[in-house]
């Protein structure tokens, strides 16, 4: 019975295609996270057949577990953007390649005895290790270049979330304007003319016995707000002299108190801030006069009802 040799003599074939660094280089992927060559490309850096190295290595198949060499699956193929045609025949290949790790490359030196396969072996094994230490030097950069993205990440997530709490901050003071409810405080933009209105008017409404108003500008359109209260709630006004003589007149107060009774008004001059206060238990401070709401940017404040006492003893 003839044996079968375990190491064969490989004769190139003519027109050998010279073994560069560069070439080889070129030559070796990461498939299943590992760095490997497949076998066809071996072959042609040996100057050989894959076939010929194929079954050199079934011959060997023991020196040869998963870890030094796998056959790829076609998905594997397509996903690398591996050509499968042979393009001198014009027909798909036979088989999917074989993929050699870097102890696999080593292991095909004990099996193949040829001088050209020895000097190309040396080369992929130097050019696994180049590769690797590539690899590794750029790893730190990699690394950081993550947690740059996942900070832009955690940032921009940061922002929606801040954005779309704003959101529910606007809309829950809208539905509360439109059913009574009102929240402790409140920010109008420039534009919102209506709507800061609208808001001062309904917490106008609120008042079930008396409205005291500070608010050293008022005018007729303080009136007009102060005209949504309900029946029977007394309101006070206490403004500056100026405001009194130009737009609060005896004139304009008893017009006021033929539909809306009763109103009155006061001069006085120790206030800079403007206060509503209603029935003597809910306090607000306004960013603006009632007339300007709206305009620009203001805001509306609940304020401690403990503060009420002693804003009435100056007015």
């Amino acid at each position: 019975m003839k044996s079968v040799p375990n190491s064969i003599v490989i004769t190139p074939n003519e027109g050998t295609l010279s073994a560069t660094d560069d070439i080889i280089r070129s030559r070796i992927l990461t498939m299943r996270g590992v760095q490997v060559i497949l076998d066809r490309d071996l072959a042609m850096l040996y100057g050989v057949d894959a076939k010929r190295i194929n079954e050199q290595v079934k011959r060997n198949i023991e020196r040869f577990p998963e870890d030094f060499m796998f056959r790829l699956t076609k998905d594997e193929c397509l996903r690398s953007q591996i050509a499968t045609l042979n393009m001198e025949r014009g027909k798909h290949l036979k088989y999917m390649p074989y993929a050699f790790t870097e102890s696999g490359v080593a292991m095909l030196s004990g099996v193949l005895r040829s001088t050209i396969a020895v000097d190309v072996n040396i080369r992929i094994m130097r050019a696994f290790v180049s590769m690797r230490r590539a690899i590794a030097s750029i790893a730190p950069v990699i690394a950081r270049i993550s947690e740059i993205e996942r900070k832009q990440l955690e940032e921009k997530s940061s922002r929606l979330a801040d954005q779309s709490r704003n959101e529910e901050r606007f809309d829950t003071i809208f539905k509360a304007m439109d059913g009574g409810d009102f929240p402790p405080q409140k920010v109008f933009f420039e534009g919102r003319h209506y709507d800061a209105y609208s808001f001062a008017k309904k917490l106008v409404r609120k008042a079930a016995r008396k409205i005291v108003l500070v608010d050293s500008y008022s005018d007729e359109v303080t009136l007009d707000i102060l005209s949504q209260k309900k029946g029977g709630v007394e309101v006070l006004v206490a403004t500056a002299q100026k405001m009194i003589d130009r737009h609060l007149t005896s004139v304009a107060v008893e017009k006021f108190n033929k539909q809306n009774p009763a109103l009155t008004v006061k001069a006085v001059g120790a206030f800079h801030d403007r206060f509503l206060i209603l029935d003597g238990k809910e306090l607000y401070h306004f960013g603006a006069s009632l007339k300007d709401l709206g305009r620009q940017y203001c805001a509306v404040t609940k304020m401690d009802a403990m503060f009420i006492p002693s804003i009435l003893e100056r007015i």
